[in-house]
């Protein structure tokens, strides 16, 4: 039995959908024949299972015919598509956006928003192009950590200009608000808030959007997954274990979420003396690192508490920036390396491999009805959504 008589065999295989056979179409490849055994493979361009099976059957049926007893018919199909964010979609709304980090905590007054912006400022310093979204609607206070607090930004057709600082391109709700007016909004108008935040502000080309979350684990957390693929995932604690506790919350969310875990940050680990320098563990120290082995992450950093930390953040200072020598400095930019090349493994891999997800299957995370998020959001601070 030669080539030549197989594949003439198999040119009354059709490919289903289609009136030409596999033949025709040069999809057999690799033809191997050994006395009763025959062995090919054929390169199709369906991923769906019923167009594999049928295809292996009449190929079968064929070389049966022909007198073969072992008949070895590999499918080769394409990858079926990544989903690129948990939205049933896969959308992403802000494509001219590489990756994505959402930096996030179990509870609030850990630090989490002056980790955020430490690690912004560390990895714009090492080269790449940084963007800082402070998506803590109801406490924004990374306008005045970065130093922009009394600046406005410039509104461009229906588009919204981000402000700079520190080779940052910095976003806050808190810039586009009147000094301490509060914001009295239910879910949907959170969940809008930060869609417009993403798709309306002219976001140039870059390479990691920091995303300062508010604490929990809620509406604000599930928009961004649905809404663009996370990169990576940065839980912020503090090393006593009430905060813990709330930690692994987050940590949890992140694998609910599927959202590729970088690691934990510990922050207010231990005490630097600004007048010795020594190191004193007052609130605990290095309890981070079982859990973020219970979770298979790691401790990316811990973060002392040091005078200078408060005072940039309440001058607009970054330590970071300011005072590149300081040993907290250090361990931001250390961390910052670290989340680098999570980043960069991450996207060398795919991206963001992130799973469809429905609000209901993520227990403790609601949302308002579809009529109620989609409408647009209240210049009125006292506005909410209708469903409750």
């Amino acid at each position: 039995m030669t080539n030549e008589q197989v594949l003439e065999a198999l040119k009354s295989v059709t490919y289903p959908g289609f009136t030409k056979d596999i033949v025709t179409f040069g999809f057999v490849k690799d033809v191997e024949i050994d006395g009763e055994r025959v062995a090919l493979s054929v390169d199709i361009t369906s991923s769906a299972d019923e167009v594999k099976l049928q295809l292996v059957k009449e190929i079968e049926t064929e070389l049966q015919k022909l007198g073969f007893k072992e008949i070895t018919a590999n499918i080769i199909q394409p990858k079926a598509p990544r989903e690129m964010s948990n939205s049933m979609s896969g959308k992403n709304i802000a494509p001219q956006v590489k990756s994505f980090v959402m930096v996030s905590s179990g509870k609030g007054g850990v630090g989490k928003s002056t980790t955020a912006v430490n690690l912004a400022v560390a990895m714009a310093m090492q080269g790449k192009k940084v963007g800082l979204l402070d998506a803590d609607i109801y406490g924004p206070n990374i306008p005045r950590m970065m130093g922009v607090s009394d600046q406005k930004p410039e509104i461009q057709g229906n588009k919204v200009m981000p402000m700079k600082a520190y080779g940052v391109e910095v976003m806050s709700m808190g810039s586009l608000m009147e000094p301490g007016q509060s914001l009295i909004w239910r879910g949907a108008m959170i969940m809008k808030a930060i869609e417009q935040f993403l798709r309306d502000i002219l976001w140039s080309e870059l390479d990691v959007l920091v995303i300062d979350m508010p604490p929990g684990t809620g509406d604000a957390q599930l928009t961004l997954a649905q809404s663009v693929p996370v990169t990576a995932g940065v839980t912020v604690t503090t090393p006593q274990e009430v905060s813990l506790d709330d930690s692994r919350r987050s940590l949890d969310m992140f694998q609910k979420l599927h959202i590729p875990t970088a690691g934990v940050i510990e922050n207010m680990s231990g005490f630097i003396c600004p007048s010795c320098d020594i190191e004193s563990d007052i609130f605990g120290m290095g309890t981070t690192a079982a859990v973020a082995i219970e979770y298979d992450t790691e401790l990316i950093a811990r973060i002392p508490i040091e005078p200078a930390i408060r005072i940039g953040g309440d001058t607009g200072m970054p330590v970071t920036y300011h005072q590149p020598d300081s040993e907290t400095a250090k361990r931001y930019q250390e961390a910052a390396s670290k989340l680098t090349i999570f980043i960069d493994k991450v996207n060398a891999e795919g991206g963001a491999d992130n799973q469809s997800i429905q609000p209901t299957t993520a227990p403790g995370v609601s949302a308002c009805s579809t009529a109620g998020a989609a409408q647009t959001a209240p210049e009125a601070s006292g506005s909410s959504c209708s469903r409750h």
